[in-house]
C-alpha cells in the first residue's frame, strides 16, 4: 500500500473493536473503559505457566478471568455499569491470538520489558490486520526500541500510547509517535480517545519518561531530598506538597503508596539512567537509600498493606486509622497532622494562584514552609523550562500532561505566572540560582508564559521559546468553558451564586458558581426569574443550559441557611424558602425555552431535582447522582418526589396503558424508586444514573468534561430548531394510593423490626412512602403536580421540626458526612 493510500485508509478509520493485550492491573483498567464507551474488547493474557495444553480453557484462561473478577470489585469501580462486562472477550496469547485479526486497535500491555514487549509483538504480526492499528503502553521504555523488529507494513502503524491508572478516572492519554507512524492514525486515535474514552490527549517526544512522569518524578524526587537535606517528616512534606499547592491531597507518599513504591522506584531508576547525559538534569534526585529498603521488605505501599503509611485499624467514626514511617528509623510512628502556619494562613485565599505565590516568596529564614517550597518551586519552574522543545512542542503539552495525569491544578509554567515570573527571577538571580535560557527568552519581549486573547477560541495565547513569539493556545473543535467564553461576551447578569452567560447561536447558559454550588436565595432567585415566561431573557434567548465550570454541579440545598432557619424557629421563612425552590424547578419546566441541564461530578439532593424538571439531560459519564437528603433527615423537597412519582406511573402506563396508577408495574417502578430515595443511592456514573431513573434513556452522555458544554448547548439549540412546546402542568395524575402506601409502610416496619434501620430512618421512609403515593388517597385519584408538591413540602417541614433532623444536617455540616441517629 501506498503511503498516500495508507493515509487515506486511516484518516477514514473507525475504531469499532479493541484488543487489549495484557490483562494486569492496567491492561484490564483499559479494557474496561473502552468497554464503558459500548465498544467490544478483546482482552488477552498468558496461560498460566506449568498448565497442560489440554486443560479447559477456564484453566488456561484463568489469569484473565481473575483479572475480571477483579475488575467487577474493584473501588472505585473500573465499569460504568455492571453491563459493561459483556463487551469484554477473554483469552489467551496460544490459544485466542487469531481474535485480533478483527480488531481496529491492538494495545499491547505486558511487563514493563523490551524483549517481552517485542516477543509478543512479533506474534502479533502474524495475526493483525493490515492498516490495523498497533501501540503500546509503556511508561518509559523508548517508543523507537519497541518499534524496531516490527515489520515494514506495521511500523507506520505503530506508536505509544501511555495511559495513567485508573484509565477510568486519570484523563492523561500521552502518544508518542515514532519517524515512521502515519499521521493519519495518531489523529485516529486522537479522535477517538478524546470523544469516546474522554480522554486529554498530549503529545509526547519519545524521551524518558515522557512528560508527566518526567516532570512528576523531578518533583517527587525532588520533594523527598529536601526532605532528607532540611529534616522533614513524611507526613509534613505530604501537607507541604498537597492541595496548598493546588495538588492533590494525597500529597507526595501518600500517592506513591497509591501507586507503588515499586512502580515509583522503576521510573526513578529511568530518570537516573538518563539524569547523566543532559547537563541540567538533577543527578542528585536518585532513589533515596530508604526507599531501597523499603523495596527490600517487600513495604511496597496500598498493595502490600503497608508502604510509607501502615493502616493500624478504625476509628470510632469508621474513618481509617494510619501509623506513618520514620525513614529515617524505618519505623512506623502513629499519624498526625503537621500544621505549618504559613499553610494556615494560605487557606484564606480561596484561589490557588494567590496562594502559590504568598507560599513561595515568604522567609525562609523564619518560615520552614518558604524554606521547603523555595528551591522545591523554583527548581521545578527551572526544569520543566529546560524541557522545551526536548520532551514536547510546547509548554502546553507539560501544563495539560501535569494537570491531567497528576492532578494538579495548574501546570508547571502556570503556576510560574502565578509566583510571578519576573520577580521570582530576580529574585532567583541575586541567590545565584542558575536561571533557564528559555525564561530569559520570555522576560526579553514579555511577562507571562501565557496572556488572554479573546479573540481566540481558547481565550489565551502561549509563549513559543523556540520561535520566542506568542502563539495562540490550541484547542480542539467542540471544547469549551464558561471562563473562556465570558472573557469574550461578558456576562448578561450574575449575583454571587450563579450568572447568565450568552453561549451563542440563541443559547444562554446558567451558571452555577457558589461554594460546593451549594442552592441558596441567590441561585434559586436568578434561575427563577431567568426562566419565567415574561424574563427579559426568555425574549432574548431560545434554549437554555444549566451547567458550571467547577469540579462539581452542585451539592444540593444550603444546609447551613436552612439549619440556621429551623434553629430561630422562622418557620414562616423556611416554607417560604421550600417553595421558592419548588417555583424554581417548575420555571425550568415549565420555560417557554427548553432548558437542558448538564450535570458532572458530584449532583446531589436539589441538584437533582432541577434535572429532573429539564426538557432534556446531557451529563458528564463521571456522574455522582442521588436524592440523598433522608441522609440528613429529610426527604427531597423540591418537587424530586413528584418527578419520580411521575416516571413511574410512565413506566407502568407503557406496558398497561389502562393501569390508573394501579397495577404490579407501577408498584414495581414506584418501588424501586422508594428504595432509592429512602436508601439516599448515589450512582457511581451517568450510566448508573439512567438505571436508577434519574436520566432518561434519551439522554445523552458526554465522556469528555472539556466537550460538556458544547454538547448540552447543541442539544439545547437542537430542541427549540425542534419547534419546542413546553409541557403544562398535569392535573390528571393517577395517585397511587392507599394500596401502594401501606406496602411500603409494612416494609419499613420489617426494616425496623430487623433492626437494619433506626427509628429515625423508618419515620423519613414513611414519609418518603407517603409522598410518593401521593398520600392517603384511593389508588387512581386524580391530583395535580402541585398537589404532589405541597405533599412534599407537608413531607419537609414536619421532619425539619424533628430533633434527630436537625442533629443530622449539623453533623453532616460539621463532618460531610451523614449521621445515623
Amino acid at each position: 500500500m501506498s503511503s498516500s493510500a495508507s493515509h487515506v485508509h486511516s484518516a477514514s478509520r473507525q475504531i469499532r473493536k479493541v484488543a487489549v493485550l495484557g490483562a494486569g492491573t492496567m491492561g484490564s483498567r483499559i479494557a474496561a473503559h473502552i468497554a464503558n464507551a459500548g465498544v467490544p474488547v478483546v482482552l488477552l493474557d498468558i496461560v498460566p505457566p506449568g498448565t497442560p495444553a489440554e486443560a479447559p480453557s477456564p484453566d488456561r484462561n484463568k489469569i484473565v478471568l481473575a483479572a475480571l473478577d477483579g475488575l467487577k470489585k474493584s473501588k472505585p469501580a473500573a465499569f460504568y455499569s455492571a453491563e459493561a462486562a459483556r463487551l469484554l472477550t477473554l483469552g489467551n496469547f496460544d490459544d485466542d491470538l487469531i481474535l485480533i485479526a478483527d480488531c481496529d486497535w491492538i494495545i499491547e500491555v505486558v511487563a514493563e520489558n523490551l524483549d517481552i514487549k517485542r516477543t509478543l509483538l512479533d506474534r502479533v504480526q502474524q495475526h493483525r490486520r493490515p492498516g490495523s492499528i498497533l501501540t503500546s503502553n509503556t511508561s518509559g521504555i523508548p517508543i523507537a526500541s519497541i518499534a524496531a523488529s516490527l515489520s515494514d507494513e506495521a511500523k507506520p502503524h505503530f506508536f505509544g500510547t501511555h495511559f495513567f491508572n485508573p484509565p477510568r478516572y486519570m484523563r492523561l492519554l500521552e502518544i508518542i509517535p515514532t519517524p515512521q507512524t502515519d499521521p493519519a492514525d495518531i489523529a485516529a486515535i486522537a479522535h477517538f480517545c478524546d470523544q469516546r474514552l474522554g480522554k486529554a490527549i498530549v503529545h509526547s517526544h519519545d524521551t524518558p519518561n515522557f512528560i508527566a512522569n518526567r516532570i512528576g518524578t523531578f518533583s517527587m524526587g525532588n520533594a523527598i531530598r529536601l526532605m532528607m537535606a532540611q529534616g522533614l517528616s513524611i507526613e509534613e512534606v505530604d501537607t507541604l506538597t498537597g492541595a496548598a499547592l493546588g495538588w492533590p491531597k494525597t500529597g507526595t507518599f501518600r500517592l506513591g503508596d497509591m501507586v507503588g513504591v515499586d512502580v515509583l522506584a522503576h521510573v526513578a531508576t529511568n530518570f537516573a539512567k538518563q539524569a547523566a547525559s543532559i547537563d541540567d538534569e538533577r543527578q542528585d534526585v536518585t532513589l533515596a537509600p530508604f526507599i531501597t529498603k523499603m523495596l527490600e521488605s517487600k513495604w511496597l505501599g496500598d498493595k502490600a498493606g503497608q508502604g510509607f503509611y501502615k493502616k493500624a485499624g478504625r476509628d470510632e467514626q469508621g474513618r481509617d486509622l494510619r501509623h506513618v514511617l520514620d525513614w529515617q528509623t524505618l519505623d512506623y510512628q502513629p499519624s498526625t497532622r503537621p500544621k505549618f502556619p504559613a499553610i494556615e494562613m494560605a487557606k484564606n485565599l480561596e484561589q490557588t494562584a494567590p496562594r502559590i505565590a504568598q507560599l513561595l516568596h515568604g522567609d525562609p529564614s523564619r518560615d520552614k514552609a518558604a524554606a521547603f517550597y523555595w528551591p522545591l518551586l523554583t527548581e521545578l519552574f527551572t526544569y520543566a523550562a529546560n524541557r522545551i522543545p526536548e520532551i514536547a512542542d510546547n509548554i502546553v503539552e507539560i501544563d495539560q500532561a501535569m494537570k491531567t495525569g497528576f492532578n494538579w491544578e495548574l501546570g508547571p509554567f502556570e503556576m510560574m505566572d502565578a509566583a510571578g515570573v519576573r520577580t521570582t527571577t530576580d529574585k532567583m538571580q541575586a541567590a545565584g540560582a542558575t536561571v533557564s535560557a528559555n525564561v530569559e527568552k520570555l522576560l526579553a519581549i514579555g511577562e507571562n508564559w501565557y496572556k488572554d486573547d479573546p479573540s481566540t477560541p481558547s481565550g489565551r495565547q502561549y509563549f513559543d521559546p523556540v520561535t520566542v513569539a506568542y502563539k495562540p493556545v490550541p484547542v480542539p473543535a467542540g471544547v469549551s468553558s464558561l471562563a473562556t467564553i465570558k472573557k469574550a461576551r461578558g456576562v448578561v447578569k450574575r449575583n454571587p451564586g450563579a450568572s447568565v452567560v450568552d453561549l451563542g447561536n440563541g443559547v444562554a447558559a446558567i451558571e452555577l458558581h457558589s461554594k460546593m454550588n451549594a442552592l441558596g436565595d441567590d441561585i434559586v432567585n436568578l434561575i427563577t426569574q431567568t426562566l419565567k415566561p415574561a424574563s427579559q431573557q426568555v425574549a432574548d434567548f431560545e434554549a437554555f443550559v444549566i451547567t458550571g465550570d467547577s469540579a462539581n454541579f452542585s451539592v444540593g440545598a444550603n444546609l447551613m441557611q436552612l439549619l440556621l432557619g429551623i434553629q430561630e424557629e422562622e418557620w414562616d421563612e423556611v416554607e417560604l424558602a421550600v417553595r421558592a425552590f419548588q417555583n424554581m424547578t417548575q420555571a425550568i419546566k415549565f420555560c417557554p425555552r427548553p432548558v437542558v441541564v448538564a450535570p458532572y461530578g458530584m449532583c446531589l439532593g436539589g441538584g437533582v431535582e432541577i434535572s429532573l424538571h429539564a426538557a432534556a439531560r446531557q451529563p458528564h459519564a463521571e456522574l455522582y447522582m442521588g436524592l440523598v437528603e433522608a441522609g440528613v433527615g429529610l426527604i427531597p423537597g423540591g418537587g424530586g418526589c413528584k418527578e419520580m412519582v411521575l416516571r413511574s406511573i410512565e413506566a407502568g402506563s407503557s406496558i398497561r396503558p389502562d393501569a390508573r396508577g394501579e397495577g404490579v408495574e407501577i408498584f414495581e417502578s414506584i418501588k424501586k424508586n422508594f428504595e432509592t430515595i429512602a436508601k439516599a443511592t448515589v450512582s457511581t456514573s451517568a450510566a448508573e444514573a439512567r438505571g436508577l431513573g434519574f436520566l432518561r434513556p434519551s439522554d445523552g452522555i458526554t465522556m469528555n468534561r472539556e466537550r460538556l458544554l458544547t454538547d448540552a448547548s447543541t442539544k439545547a439549540r437542537a430542541l427549540a430548531d425542534a419547534g419546542y412546546t413546553a409541557p403544562t402542568p398535569r392535573t390528571d395524575i393517577p395517585a397511587p394510593g392507599e394500596s401502594v402506601l401501606a406496602t411500603l409502610k409494612l416494609a419499613v416496619w420489617t426494616m425496623r423490626e430487623g433492626q437494619y434501620i433506626s427509628d429515625h430512618d423508618a419515620k423519613v421512609a414513611n414519609w418518603v412512602a407517603y409522598a410518593l403515593a401521593g398520600g392517603k388517597v384511593t389508588p387512581g385519584t386524580l391530583v395535580s403536580e402541585q398537589y404532589l408538591l405541597d405533599l412534599e413540602r407537608e413531607a419537609f417541614l414536619s421532619l425539619c421540626g424533628e430533633k434527630k433532623t436537625q442533629e443530622r444536617i449539623a453533623f453532616t455540616l460539621k463532618t460531610g458526612k451523614p449521621l445515623r441517629n
